[in-house]
């Protein structure tokens, strides 16, 4: 007799479905999925301990700090500062940190690079541009991309009003192109022009110190004294009152100092504070002040 022929494949199939339904496989399964599990765990573990996931930390204000300050209190634990500029200040403390990013207050996980702005050790040079014949604004806006201040401004006879005459340093006269350290302050000589004028004081309620003088430049007006009623900490002081008052009707000459009273931010509701001078009032005197500058400029 013939044998049977036995069909392999019929045979494999068995034995693929026989396998499927032994308790062994499916032990191994459940043991598969559960060493995957475990494996998927600490990887993501492994992840949240190198990346310091859910640790978030409030940056502080560095204002006023040098790096060797930063590292004593600790923060170079949570930080990794980064000095990217540095700009010099004459009224502040060389080294130390003027500008931040990430600002203070945003939250950040351990290890975020801060980047900081700096006092510089000494100031650049620049050179002395030539401001003769200049209007007081080009002139004021010209040492403002120098980085240079603007000390005095002393009226003298000549035609044209607001036109730059002499700039001196000093009180001796400094020639274009003399090389200058940034922070110099110079002073400018102005023309009263052919007939006298007099200007409204400007509105100054409400401005940080470092405002003051450039607005009184702007309307032709000089800084007068000074007086701190709080403290002498002008990160938070504030125009307070003036002399000659503030919205007086009294018309002042070109060059006319003005004193100022500051008061702190931290003591006193500015917002509230400036409730008490009517807007209009404040809008009209600023506009007429505005006007009255730009009809002089030669």
């Amino acid at each position: 007799m013939k044998p049977k022929p036995v069909d392999i494949n019929s045979n494999k199939k068995m034995s693929f479905f026989y396998f499927f339904g032994q308790k062994k496989f499916y032990i191994h399964f459940l043991i598969a999925i559960a060493i995957s599990i475990l494996l998927i765990w600490i990887v993501l573990k492994s992840m949240d301990l190198f990346t310091h996931h859910g640790d978030v930390y409030i940056v502080p204000d560095f204002s006023g700090y040098t790096i060797k300050d930063l590292n004593e209190k600790g923060y170079d634990e949570y930080f990794e500062f980064v000095i990217i500029d540095s700009v010099y200040y004459r009224s502040k403390e060389k080294g130390t940190v003027i500008l931040q990013h990430p600002l203070s207050g945003s939250k950040v996980k351990q290890g975020r690079h801060v980047y900081l702005t700096i006092v510089a050790q000494s100031p650049e040079k620049v050179k002395m541009p030539n401001l003769k014949n200049l209007s007081l604004r080009q002139a004021l806006v010209t040492l403002e991309s120098y980085e240079l201040l603007v000390g005095n401004l002393e009226y003298i006879q000549y035609f044209a009003r607001n036109a730059v005459v002499d700039q001196l340093l000093d009180d001796e006269p400094v020639e274009p192109d003399t090389e200058l350290l940034k922070g110099t302050v110079v002073d400018l000589v102005l023309g009263k022009g052919d007939r006298t004028i007099m200007i409204p004081m400007p509105f100054l309620i409400g401005l940080k110190q470092g405002d003051v003088r450039r607005k009184l430049h702007f309307n032709s007006l000089n800084l007068g004294r000074e007086y701190f009623m709080d403290d002498d900490d002008t990160t938070h002081a504030r125009v307070y009152k003036t002399d000659p008052e503030t919205l007086t009707e009294e018309q002042l000459f070109l060059g006319q100092p003005v004193n100022i009273w500051y008061r702190s931010d931290e003591l006193i509701d500015f917002h509230e504070y400036l409730q008490q001078f009517n807007p209009d009032t404040i809008a009209e005197v600023t506009n007429d002040t505005e006007n009255k500058i730009l009809e002089d400029e030669y």
